[in-house]
């Protein structure tokens, strides 16, 4: 189920990026730390009352050396086209500035939810200040304050008032849905066609059967997929075109909607920077993924050439360590029929479940091998493990002190489960509980 969109708008400097920090904060701060997984964002995820959704912050986002109200119209215009509800925020020391009213019209013109926030309210006796704010016609502002974190609540009761009725994943569709990301001119585009076009495959045509405009419904082997293509996201005007860190925002509603998630890296420029920044989201998303390296057809395409190469993307993507990696021509169509394979593979095991008695032999069989060390005076005693999620299969692990489990060991038990149950081209998650 596709989650609903939230952007925090507003000139500078009336606290965008704290109130995102607060309302993303708890999850920023899991975020593994692993080689290679970026930190900066824009872009993330929050929970109000059991409601989650996706949080832009267009405080974050620099777009060059342009005068000021430039910027502001670029951010605020990415905004609208990407949310389903927008926070106006304005600063509430400062009352109405022409910059705020430069805002407020791109915003009028929306026609999407707007929530009036009026931040640095820090006290009680500041909450007169605020009614200035309803000649900006966006109804009751909401005062609170982002260092203190108050009036939050308030506002995300009426935010997530407006958020849209959203479609609804079919439990019983075997449909795998997989997207295609990655920088642009890396060969998205032609690896879509390329798929499409192979022998065997049957495009659907049917009315009524593609959720979005850029998802293709297809059949191959008697197995349903759902292509959600991003090449396109540079399209949607200027902006896409100029801002780089704009065309993320595409890329990740459509992992967020994915089963399965193609990074796709260009052989011939190699691995760059932003090539992780993209998969370190599919990652931390919690997708099935397959590295795909496009355009080896104009490399030497030996043996030994595929294993140096597989070893430098090893060696950059170290968050990536149980994602297969697929080398192809979209161009040629060479080794393409070694594509849809993987991504079937990776589907299923994304999905699957381990019974608990043979999740245990395994556990116990590890921890004789390696048995738990002692920190600060005690000893961590693993009890029992189970299964309690798939996509991705997530593992609680019951012991006496979840502070006793280090990083170091659950990476070996995850080793362990994954050399027992395979699980190649899904991320899996481990989780240590007390036992009551």
């Amino acid at each position: 189920m596709r989650k609903s969109v939230v952007a925090i708008v507003g000139r500078p400097n009336v606290g965008k990026s704290t109130i995102f920090n607060r309302l993303v904060g708890e999850r920023i701060s899991i975020v593994e730390d692993v080689p290679g997984v970026t930190r900066d964002r824009i872009y993330s995820q929050a929970e109000w009352l059991t409601t989650s959704f996706n949080v832009i912050d267009t405080g974050g986002i620099e777009i060059g050396d342009e005068p000021l109200l430039v910027q502001m119209r670029e951010q605020a215009e990415v905004a609208i086209q990407e949310a389903d509800v927008i926070i106006f925020m304005v600063n509430g020391r400062e009352g109405i500035t022409a910059a705020d009213e430069e805002v407020a019209k791109l915003l009028f013109k929306s026609n999407k939810p707007i929530v009036l926030a009026v931040n640095k309210v820090d006290n009680p006796e500041m909450r007169d200040q605020i009614y200035e704010f309803y000649s900006l016609g966006f109804g009751e502002p909401f005062p609170i304050s982002g260092t203190h974190g108050l009036g939050l609540g308030d506002m995300l009761d009426d935010v997530v008032k407006h958020f849209p009725e959203l479609e609804q994943d079919d439990p019983d569709d075997d449909t795998i849905y997989f997207s295609l990301i990655g920088r642009p001119n890396v060969g998205k585009s032609s690896l879509v066609n390329s798929i499409l076009n192979e022998e065997r495959v049957i495009v659907s045509d049917i009315a009524g059967t593609t959720r979005d405009a850029i998802d293709t419904p297809f059949t191959k082997d008697e197995q349903n997929f759902v292509i959600i293509d991003t090449a396109g996201m540079r399209k949607r005007g200027k902006i896409y075109e100029t801002t780089e860190k704009y065309s993320i925002l595409r890329a990740l509603k459509a992992i967020e909607r994915s089963d399965v998630v193609l990074t796709l890296i260009d052989a011939e420029t190699g691995i760059i920077e932003q090539d992780k920044k993209i998969a370190g989201y599919a990652h931390e998303a919690g997708k099935a993924v397959v590295i795909v390296v496009n355009k080896w057809d104009t490399i030497d395409s030996h043996d030994k050439a595929i294993k140096e190469y597989e070893q430098k993307i090893r060696a950059h993507f170290q968050f990536l360590d149980y994602a297969p990696i697929v080398f192809l021509s979209a161009k040629t169509k060479k080794r393409i029929h070694t594509l849809l394979p993987q991504v079937l593979e990776a589907s299923e095991n994304h999905a699957k479940r381990v019974e608990t008695n043979v999740l245990n032999d395994v556990v116990m069989d590890a921890i004789a091998m390696n048995p738990t060390s002692t920190f600060k005076g005690q000893k961590l005693k693993i009890l029992y493990a189970t299964q309690v999620a798939v996509k991705p299969p997530s593992f609680v692990v019951f012991v006496n002190d979840p502070d006793l489990l280090h990083f170091s060991y659950e990476r070996f038990l995850e080793n362990k489960i994954r050399e027992a149950f395979g699980f190649e081209g899904t991320p899996i998650k481990i989780f240590a509980r007390k036992r009551n």
